[in-house]
């Protein structure tokens, strides 16, 4: 993989002024950002492009945070007029209390000033004066409550009347000129396709497309991959994937996929989400270029095509131009596309909103929590986990959501901190009014916002509501949903007093025959001849999106967006082409598949070429079946053992014992057996495997157990003995313990005897 800006060796970063003209130098500008050391405060760039870069923040849930410090090198001694650029974030709603209050230290010495104190809007507080020493001086934030303050950059200006710029453009000059950053963007280098965004459907577009030998550029503003299935946000991913009869496509979701997972509570934690092993995924393709951290926020365009975007690294602020022949929005929120000029729609009101997760534990030894009056007050409120007997499972669910009647992208920051106010007033009405869980304290909460809906790009389909429900065939259509239409909306059960301002959620099912496929037309911009798109921010109507917004089905968009773009490096066209020219050429990729597959099921020693598995020729017949259509009986001896495709297994009814008979016109000679079941659940973990069994043979009369062939207790997903050759024309498979009360079987395979 090759790397650019990808790491910034901020450790022991000394931050000097650049030199200019006498009083330019004489003004020293600190991004929180680039910090050497962060402590406790955590780095947050979500709404850099509202108010203008990233910031620290200090997220301690009511506790205070580890300082975090850098070194300044200060050009000379004498007095510093101080400035901070900050916000109290809860006076946007007029609240008391000031919760996100810190301090600033010069030299280890706290400046008088407390900061986060006044104001809604970011804004430069004034922090006084302060004498410093000529040379390096550490400077540090030192968080107060542990309430969300936050701290953008500090100014310190030998100037006294010296006032930094607050409105742009003028603002991100003055930060180019202090960083001695030029105004035009460095050369990131050039790319057969750009993706813009590393949730599961950018990185599967991106990988799709590398390995189909395309150079690409994958830009991502976190510092880890997969979005809402990440460490930061932690949702698991819902949806189908190698469904029939495009079987290999959502191989490489399942790459990304975990083994592990837990939704709900504290059990819910980073590490199932396998953050590391994504980014290893990604780095090990050559033809990849990792961009991490680095915010898109601008577009080159020439005519109605993108030529290049620019992204900027969210800790050092470097602005790099990559240019690109193709380009895939997988922002989620369509920033790309916007920026380009693409056409789209974005619901509003009654548009779907964003969670902050959040979870509480029980310490064990009791535990207080202070009155918090700037939060929502909830004495009196109903929500979910709160009643006679609390339940903190019901606590920070996916149906804590706000959002549904704002801009997300105006009120982008607003729409977080309320989800921050909705949890501090729960968690305050739990504690000290209602004085229950009082051994509970809170444990995690995301400060990363996942997101349901924004803006949709619009292509040559847009996929609508009446495609679902009358199961439209495209002639194109190869992306296959798993998911209901899940709106969500307003809970009428606890919006009493919130109305437009909503926190807790409902979902609205509408049920459809599954799989509708998506069309690849709904996966490029009706406008931008040059612009994929895959995810949320896919060509569909609001509707629609409650079935294709999950991940999985974001992924499987991500896989067909990396092989089209592969048929236009191939045929040197765009996007519409590939439909209207060289359909067949997609089609026989996405048949191929472009994903790794787990090594298959170990050979048995005794199994030679020469043995013949009479199975295949057999009539199957079971005496249950959950979903025929979905797990028929003929996937027990169809050959097809694939033991990475969940959909290529026949699953039982839900009563045991079950049994599976195989039977010919005439009798067939059987020496072996060997039985795969299970199935593989996220990422490549097997589970499932049918416990206790045995193979019958019919005499004519009765039933007859195969010696060797009664289990108990089996562990192995692949189970395999020999016997002495019996013949027979009816042999019988009966399960008796299975896994959830249901045999799972991807294949019965019955041989001859060695010849």
């Amino acid at each position: 993989m090759r790397v650019g800006w990808l790491v910034w060796l901020l450790s022991g970063f000394l931050l000097q002024p650049i030199q200019g003209d006498e009083s330019d130098a004489e003004i020293l500008l600190v991004e929180a950002e680039m910090f050497s050391e962060y402590g406790g405060w955590l780095h947050d760039s979500q709404f850099m492009d509202q108010m203008g870069s990233p910031f620290l923040l200090a997220h301690g849930l009511g506790e205070p945070v580890a300082d975090a410090r850098t070194q300044v090198e200060f050009p000379s001694a004498g007095n510093y007029r101080v400035w901070v650029r900050t916000r109290d974030w809860v006076a946007t709603w007029n609240a008391p209390g000031a919760p996100g209050r810190f301090q600033v230290l010069v030299d280890g010495q706290p400046l008088e000033t407390v900061f986060g104190t006044e104001r809604a809007d970011w804004h430069w507080q004034d922090g006084g004066q302060v004498t410093v020493r000529e040379g390096a001086v550490e400077v540090a934030l030192r968080d107060l409550t542990g309430f969300a303050g936050r701290c953008d950059a500090i100014v310190f200006s030998r100037c006294p009347d010296f006032v930094p710029p607050h409105q742009e453009p003028e603002l991100a000059a003055f930060r180019r000129r202090k960083l001695g950053h030029s105004d035009r963007p460095e050369d990131g280098g050039q790319f057969d396709l750009v993706v813009v965004g590393g949730g599961i459907a950018g990185t599967c577009a991106a990988l799709a497309a590398a390995r189909s030998g395309l150079q690409v550029a994958l830009v991502q503003d976190r510092p880890v991959l997969g979005g809402n299935n990440s460490s930061e946000v932690r949702v698991w991913l819902h949806g189908a994937r190698n469904v029939a009869p495009f079987r290999r496509l959502g191989d490489v979701v399942r790459e990304l996929e975990q083994s592990r997972r837990a939704h709900y509570g504290p059990d819910n934690t980073a590490d199932l989400y396998e953050d590391e092993a994504k980014l290893a995924l990604v780095r090990e393709e050559a033809n990849v270029s990792l961009f991490l951290e680095n915010r898109m926020n601008a577009v080159e365009m020439d005519g109605d095509r993108i030529r290049a975007i620019v992204a900027q690294h969210t800790r050092t602020g470097r602005r790099l131009r990559l240019e690109g022949t193709w380009f895939a929005d997988g922002t989620g929120d369509g920033n790309l596309g916007f920026l380009a000029g693409a056409d789209y729609e974005l619901t509003l009101p009654g548009r779907m909103g964003r969670s902050n997760l959040w979870n509480v534990r029980d310490t064990g030894e009791p535990v207080d929590f202070p009155r918090v009056p700037w939060a929502l007050d909830l004495s009196d409120r109903p929500f979910p986990g709160r009643g006679a007997e609390p339940d903190p499972l019901k606590l920070g669910g996916w149906y804590w959501e706000s959002g549904f009647d704002h801009d997300p992208f105006e009120k982008d920051e607003y729409l977080r901190d309320w989800n921050f106010r909705a949890m501090y007033g729960a968690w305050d009405a739990l504690k000290n009014v209602d004085r229950v869980l009082p051994t509970y304290r809170l444990n995690w909460a995301a400060h990363v916002s996942g997101k349901r809906e924004s803006r949709r790009l619009m292509g040559d389909v847009v996929v609508d509501l009446d495609d679902l429900l009358e199961q439209r065939d495209y002639p194109d259509g190869f992306v296959a949903t798993g998911w209901p239409v899940d709106l969500h909306l307003p809970d009428p059960r606890y919006e009493a007093g919130f109305e437009g301002d909503a926190f807790i959620s409902r979902a609205l099912y509408t049920r459809y025959p599954q799989p509708f496929r998506v069309p690849y037309r709904a996966l490029y911009s009706r406008n931008v001849p040059n612009l994929f798109m895959a995810g949320r921010c896919a060509s569909v109507t609001h509707e629609a999106l409650g079935a294709t917004r999950v991940m999985r089905t974001g992924g499987l968009m991500g896989e067909v967006v990396g092989m089209a773009a592969a048929v236009c490096q191939q045929q040197q066209v765009d996007p519409r082409a590939v439909y209207e020219e060289h359909l067949d050429a997609l089609r026989a990729r996405i048949m191929r598949g472009i994903g790794r597959r787990p090594p298959g099921p170990p050979r048995p020693e005794w199994l030679s070429d020469r043995r013949q598995n009479v199975a295949r020729t057999a009539t199957v017949r079971v005496s249950s079946r959950m979903d025929p259509d979905r797990y028929p009986p003929a996937h027990i001896n169809d050959g097809c053992l694939d033991w990475a495709d969940n959909e290529g297994r026949w699953i039982s009814g839900d009563s045991p014992p079950h049994a599976v008979e195989f039977s010919w016109d005439a009798a067939q000679t059987v020496a072996a057996v060997r039985i795969v079941s299970g199935y593989r659940q996220s990422g490549d973990q097997l589970i499932g495997a049918n416990r206790d069994f045995v193979l019958q043979y019919h005499d004519g009369q009765d039933w007859r157990e195969i010696p060797e062939t009664r289990v108990t207790d089996n562990q192995q997903f692949c189970w395999s003995v020999q016997f002495p050759p019996i013949a027979s024309r009816r042999f019988r498979l009966e399960i008796t313990t299975g896994h959830d009360q249901r045999a799972r079987l991807w294949e019965v395979e019955l041989y001859t005897p060695e010849p």
